[in-house]
């Protein structure tokens, strides 16, 4: 008999900070610490908004020539305040040339500068809030971020409030937005750090279900009987060897007015496809032990769509949109998916499995075909982790993505500069189509050759001839220390998305 013992208990997670508007400058708030942004100029540094009063007190521009400062984005200068206020001390944050990479590290910067701290007033020397106040909101945001499972406690806690002065309640509706934006990024993180002894697909399904109804999205969960009923041979495929079954999560957001659409009734849709793999140890063909270590973070693709799903009303999203998980753990066992087997998709096209670590497109087809057969979306977007051919190709920090519609592309592109999540639009090769042939069915899951462009190129059999982009985020598993990011999983993908659904037409141009 065998005994399986229960996971031990997530320990309470802190939280992002949050952020307040006051239209007085920070000279006049009761403030413990302040920050003030640091401009180089052409011969001197200049401190921006906030900084008259205190400069008459403080000699803040000699201390920043004493301590060599240069004013570069995220550079932190302190200047601690004696005397008998409140005021304890004051931070110099460089904000560079004022771009929004300077404006998003210096709210990391800040971020990292006042933990264990309970509140902290600073100003942003941007007018534009897309160039200033969204950036900045992330770096903080994302700086603070922090997950852990120790028994004595987090070892350290973020911030509880940034308070952003001299900003009135004109700003109120950008800073909501930039809020929310932030937050789903710190959600995908947290998600995609998750360990897989709790993390499974219906723990993910019913993480799904607590945000949907906190949310007002519509869910609908499809567990390994009704997946098997309904043709959905690739996720059940992937999920038969764990001893944890296999879930496909569908989220439906509806906006709450059409914005420039004409109706909610003819208001277009989008599909998002993410990948939920909650471990995959590579199936039969079992990945070296290294390579397996990070697998938690596999369903990263998965953990974007819940957490840009979550957001979608905050944001005032214009279109509906679908999100779909396609959850299974890729495990080991005797019932596992073998070299060798042909897997049939949902609407009937087969793949020959010669590799079961190429199980990600293996669940992604299914849910494509899903959204292709009863959805007829105007656009549809999978993001996933998927090989990692593209980490080798774009390293950590940045995406590859594919597209067969040039507007889509372009938008993706647009949205890709506002957010800070770089994506490198790559090519789907025509020439590479052969290399998915099989002796025995429609496709090769694993044909090998450029192996991201070969992927994309399998996945495109399953879009019905509907504009579509797929987006490798093999830097979404990849372990960040870097900048907005502290130490864990990227996310990569939830502030690119949602910049571009954010927008007043995200379709624009799209399938002309």
């Amino acid at each position: 008999m065998t005994t399986t013992l229960p996971s031990p208990a997530l320990p309470s997670q802190v939280g992002p900070p949050t952020f307040m508007l006051n239209p007085l400058g920070p000279e006049s708030l009761d403030a413990e610490i302040i920050a003030l942004p640091v401009i180089p100029g052409e011969d001197e540094l200049v401190i921006g908004p906030g900084a008259a009063d205190l400069g008459d007190q403080h000699d803040l521009l000699g201390h920043l020539e004493f301590e060599g400062a240069t004013g570069s984005a995220g550079e932190v200068t302190t200047y601690a305040v004696t005397g008998s206020g409140t005021l304890r001390q004051i931070l110099l944050i460089g904000v560079g040339a004022q771009r929004r990479d300077d404006f998003r590290r210096a709210g990391a910067a800040l971020a990292r500068a006042v933990r264990d701290r309970s509140e902290v007033v600073t100003t942003i020397p941007a007018a534009d809030p897309e160039v200033g106040l969204e950036p900045f909101v992330a770096g903080a945001t994302l700086g603070s971020f922090l997950f852990h499972w120790r028994s004595e406690g987090a070892p350290w806690k973020p911030v509880e409030t940034i308070t952003l002065a001299d900003l009135g309640d004109d700003q109120a509706a950008a800073l909501d937005r930039a809020q929310a934006i932030a937050r789903a990024s710190w959600r995908a993180r947290f998600f995609s750090s998750v360990p897989s002894n709790l993390k499974n697909p219906p723990w993910l399904a019913e993480q799904a279900t607590t945000l949907a109804a906190e949310t007002g999205l519509k869910v609908t969960v499809w567990d390994e009987d009704q997946l098997a009923a309904e043709g959905f041979g690739g996720i059940v495929a992937v999920g038969q060897g764990s001893a944890t079954p296999p879930r496909l999560i569908r989220l439906d957001y509806t906006p709450r007015k059409a914005g420039r659409l004409n109706s909610l009734k003819t208001a277009p849709t989008v599909v998002l496809v993410g990948k939920g793999i909650t471990f995959d140890t590579g199936g039969l063909n079992i990945k070296p032990g290294e390579g397996m270590l990070n697998m938690k973070r596999d369903m990263t693709g998965g953990a974007v769509v819940l957490a840009v799903m979550s957001a979608l009303a905050e944001i005032g999203c214009p279109v509906k949109v679908v999100g779909l998980i396609a959850a299974a753990e890729n495990a080991i066992s005797g019932s596992a998916l073998r070299p060798g087997d042909v897997v049939a998709h949902y609407g009937g096209r087969t793949s020959e499995v010669t590799n079961t670590d190429a199980e990600g497109r293996l669940v992604l087809a299914d849910a494509m075909a899903y959204a292709v057969d009863k959805l007829k979306p105007a656009a549809l977007v999978d993001i996933a982790t998927l090989t990692g051919a593209m980490r080798v190709a774009l390293g950590q920090t940045m995406a590859g993505y594919f597209a067969d519609d040039d507007a889509l592309a372009t938008l993706l592109a647009e949205a890709s500069e506002v957010s800070g999540e770089t994506l490198w639009r790559m090519p789907l090769v025509a020439d590479y189509e052969d290399k998915l042939s099989s002796k025995v069915a429609d496709a090769d899951n694993a044909p090998g050759g450029p192996g991201a462009i070969t992927a994309a190129l399998f996945l495109h059999h399953f879009t019905g001839g509907i504009p579509w982009a797929h987006i490798d985020v093999a830097c979404g598993d990849a372990y960040a220390d870097v900048h907005e990011l502290t130490p864990g999983p990227t996310g990569f993908g939830a502030r690119v998305l949602l910049s571009w659904l954010a927008s007043a037409d995200p379709l624009s141009g799209v399938g002309s």
